[in-house]
């Protein structure tokens, strides 16, 4: 593997020096980019865009070509893990996934196979493997999964959901099946990630969408319990790095001392969170990734700046500030304003690294 020429991403994360805040873009890969618009019409469909690894590879690639990203995401999806579990996942033009076959009962939970990465999810390794190799070291890249809750309300709604009725009255009269699927979810997780750390993935992060659907009992119990076994079952060390691991809760701000405990390196904040409360609360005990809200990416140049100027101040001086956004770039924005916002965090976050 060769070496990386640009590892402010992963020196932030463990909150070692760094000569600027590194900076790159949830969804960085995506619909707001004509070249993956073209692309996608190419590959036919989303999972057969996912499922090829040199397509997998050049989409991972485009938003670097554009903007100076100081890391590379894995073009992947979140359920790719309950694909693997041969629930029927698809599609809709327009709509958002589907499973034709949605676990309702503990007999469903204990027919789940546990996918083998190597196996069933090889052309998520795959893709790993190319992308590092086409980075050549330019940046570090960063693998994923979903967190157990998050799969388990698509596998038990069937699909996305505004109520999460279906999951929650399991919660509530079948907590036993419940935690026998986020058991399974938990083992195929740290099997996943720990296989695409192996595959060459040099930072995880665990995408926890819906954890801000709880209550805080439920919360603790039902995600934030389940986040803390992932972490303590991954592997922490890969060609003589350490290898840091964020989490992420979306509307997760009321747990950050909880979320710091797990042993994380960092958390990811969505835009709700103020970023300097957020840092006085967990001290130096992780990093912070975060946390202009996407929409910002609307606005004029100048507005994005004195937006990325305010979280930047909030921050304050030091290490272990991640820029982010506060969630997934959305698929309308014009694609001249990333280039504001990069250049932006690079060019102001200079003088907190003096």
């Amino acid at each position: 593997m060769s070496e990386l020429k640009n590892d402010r991403y992963l020196r932030a994360l463990l909150r070692q020096p760094v000569d600027a805040t590194p900076v790159w873009m949830m969804r960085q890969a995506g619909r707001y980019l004509p070249e993956y618009r073209e692309l996608r019409a190419q590959a036919g469909d989303f999972m057969s865009l996912c499922r090829n690894p040199e397509l997998a590879c050049e989409v991972t690639l485009q938003p670097l070509r554009r903007y100076a990203l100081d890391a590379a995401i894995l073009f992947s999806d979140i359920l790719t893990i309950p694909d693997a579990m041969g629930l029927g996942l698809s599609f809709g033009a327009g709509e958002g996934p589907k499973f034709a076959r949605p676990v309702h009962s503990m007999r469903a939970v204990q027919a789940l196979p546990v996918p083998d990465p190597e196996d069933e999810l090889r052309y998520v390794m795959d893709a790993v493997r190319v992308i590092r190799r086409e980075l050549q070291g330019s940046v570090p890249l960063i693998g994923f999964s979903g967190s157990p809750w998050t799969l388990a309300t698509y596998m038990v709604e069937g699909g996305s959901s505004k109520t999460f009725s279906r999951i929650k009255q399991m919660m509530f009269s079948e907590p036993a099946t419940l935690h026998a699927l986020l058991d399974k979810l938990t083992e195929s997780v740290i099997g996943y990630l720990n296989a695409q750390i192996r595959a060459g993935a040099q930072s995880v992060m665990i995408f926890d969408t819906w954890g801000g659907v709880l209550s805080s009992p439920c919360y603790h119990a039902f995600s934030l319990a389940y986040m803390a076994k992932i972490v303590a079952g991954l592997i922490r060390e890969q060609d003589g790095r350490r290898v840091p691991v964020t989490l992420f809760t979306k509307n997760g701000g009321q747990w950050l001392e909880s979320i710091a405990e797990t042993g994380c390196d960092a958390i990811g904040l969505d835009w709700t969170v103020d970023m300097a409360e957020a840092r006085r609360r967990v001290g130096g005990r992780v990093a912070l990734q975060g946390n202009m809200d996407p929409a910002m990416l609307y606005a004029p140049a100048a507005a994005i700046e004195d937006e990325v100027a305010r979280i930047l101040d909030g921050f304050g001086a030091g290490s272990g500030h991640v820029f982010n956004l506060g969630h997934g770039i959305a698929q309308d924005v014009e694609p001249s304003r990333p280039q504001v916002f990069v250049d932006a965090v690079h060019r102001l976050s200079r003088r907190y690294h003096q």
